[in-house]
């Protein structure tokens, strides 16, 4: 199976954080996993880091509940970034939220690829490095 080079987790809840690292090193499907707390640390970090390819993730696992600059902010932040990045990066919302204006309003954003309901398996984690492919 192929492997994507960095993802990325964008999430303050310790135990779904402890669950996705034992399903990222089981899935096997990337070299580096980089994690933050809150969607401002990881723009700030993706800011700082836009003209070099290589410290950017294939792939982003974003929570939309977390203090500082929850998944929304983050995403309208990610948005108007993404022009610069040199990087071609996906995004997928990974929620505990059953609130259906959340969904709705996922769908209507084109940055986002898919809303997937906590925690995340790992046959779903390597379909969604498949389909990055």
């Amino acid at each position: 199976m192929n492997k994507i080079d960095t993802l990325c987790v964008i999430d303050d809840d310790d135990i779904y954080t402890f669950t996705i690292r034992k399903i990222i090193k089981i899935a096997d499907v990337t070299h580096n996993t980089i994690f933050f707390e809150n969607g401002k640390t990881a723009i700030d970090y993706f800011n700082e880091r836009k003209h070099d390819a290589a410290l950017l993730p294939e792939l982003i696992l974003l929570d939309l509940n977390m203090p500082v600059l929850d998944g929304w902010q983050f995403l309208d932040k990610f948005i108007e970034l993404k022009p610069v990045l040199q990087k071609q990066i996906t995004v997928y919302i990974v929620s505990s939220s059953i609130d259906e204006s959340d969904y709705s309003r996922a769908a209507s954003i084109e940055q986002v690829s898919d809303f997937l309901v906590k925690p995340v398996t790992v046959n779903q984690l390597k379909e969604l490095v498949i389909n990055l492919n």
